[in-house]
């Protein structure tokens, strides 16, 4: 039997082969996998040349000889910011929004064809890919502001009810309705609605809408899978309790079920207590929180 750190090695070596990771063409376009990466970072709009070098952790040499290589092809060009001349902005130019537009092509296609190599078990490939990419992701998670009607916000809530309606018998003769129909409630300047990413997949959410001018609701907290027992729960509730905060509320409430114990314990630790009920089912435990 390999042991762990074995079984580590020829999983990395596994994956490094798979995405071309030492090809001098990755993917079949004519550059390295390094330029390939910061080229996928570019925006349109402009991206922070910084925030790009510190998301694929690269020195600053490295860095200059990517951009160089990609502004030498045409792909990309940068310019000092006007806004604050410490910073550079890397924009795609229309070449290199045709090469990213061959690259999500190509991509995507093998993508595709490695999940079909899975078979009949693509569901449990698939979850294990999200379990390992979260965890490679952890240092780098974001949570990010976003508007209760977009497509992440509808993608976390579909699974927040999925999951409710399995895990709460009481939930079942409930009616969740997507897109939501108090969705303003979830805007600034009333509410607030974020999302947690690992890279470009969502994996979290929680959310806050207005009881009166003091008080405001706890809604929708929810973690994928993937991310849960890495303290993501915990971050998405004190990053929006921050919010109230910054709003000027003084308390905040929410309702959930005896059946969600991971849930329950989180807020009782981080000072969450008993108060009346004031709404119904499937809640059937109700809690508060001073600011």
């Amino acid at each position: 039997m390999l042991d762990d750190i074995a079984r580590l090695r020829r999983f990395n070596r596994a994956v490094t082969r798979e995405v071309g990771a030492l090809d001098t063409s990755f993917l079949g376009r004519g550059r390295p996998l390094g330029a390939a990466r910061v080229l996928q970072l570019v925006r349109p709009e402009g991206t922070d040349v910084a925030v790009i070098r510190d998301t694929l952790d690269l020195d600053s040499g490295l860095m200059s000889r990517f951009l160089r290589s990609l502004e030498r092809e045409g792909l990309i060009a940068t310019a000092t910011d006007p806004g604050d001349r410490r910073r550079r902005i890397a924009r795609l130019t229309e070449a290199g929004r045709q090469e990213m537009a061959a690259y999500d092509h190509i991509g995507r296609d093998r993508a595709a064809r490695l999940v079909a190599r899975a078979g009949s078990r693509s569901t449990e490939v698939l979850a294990a890919m999200d379990l390992i990419a979260t965890l490679l992701n952890r240092d780098h998670l974001t949570v990010r502001p976003a508007d209760p009607d977009s497509p992440e916000v509808q993608s976390c809530w579909q699974a927040y009810f999925d999951e409710l309606l399995v895990r709460v018998p009481a939930a079942r003769s409930g009616t969740f309705t997507l897109p939501e129909p108090g969705a303003p409630a979830y805007r600034p300047p009333q509410g607030r609605c974020l999302v947690a990413w690992s890279d470009d997949l969502p994996v979290g959410c929680v959310a806050l809408r207005p009881l009166d001018t003091a008080t405001a609701e706890v809604k929708r907290l929810w973690v994928h899978d993937s991310a849960r027992g890495q303290g993501l729960a915990r971050r998405l509730m004190q990053t929006i309790e921050d919010e109230a905060r910054d709003m000027g509320l003084h308390l905040l409430k929410l309702d959930t079920n005896s059946a969600l114990s991971e849930a329950l314990a989180l807020y009782r630790a981080t000072g969450w207590h008993e108060t009346a009920p004031y709404t119904g089912a499937p809640a059937d435990v109700w809690l508060e929180k001073r600011l």
